[in-house]
């Protein structure tokens, strides 16, 4: 189990992300169309401004169970552990052990 404070922070990064998404986006809109270099400085600058923690590329997958960052499968938001523990008790529909 994770500990709770990398989960709070981790929801924090999420909400953070929510609410400065819109913003986030105009402003690089505008940087990436922007042709002045003088423009784009000071765009650049309060692109600068904005947490760091609203930027989507900080926000880290986590098991929804386990709260592990590490080993995460996407299609069933676990860890490689909680998979295999599921899998093998027949919770995960479609889910079969494979032999050969």
């Amino acid at each position: 189990m994770a500990k709770k404070s990398m989960i709070e922070r981790e929801r924090k990064r999420i909400k953070l992300e929510k609410k400065y998404a819109l913003k986030r986006a105009s402003l690089l809109n505008q940087y990436r169309n922007e042709e002045s270099f003088s423009v784009k400085l000071e765009l650049h600058s309060k692109i600068q401004k904005l947490p760091r923690n609203s930027a989507k590329t900080r926000i880290r997958n986590r098991c929804w169970k386990t709260g592990r960052p590490r080993g995460f499968f996407r299609d069933f938001g676990l860890s490689r552990h909680v998979v295999r523990e599921m899998a093998h008790q027949c919770l995960l529909p479609g889910v079969t052990k494979s032999s050969w």
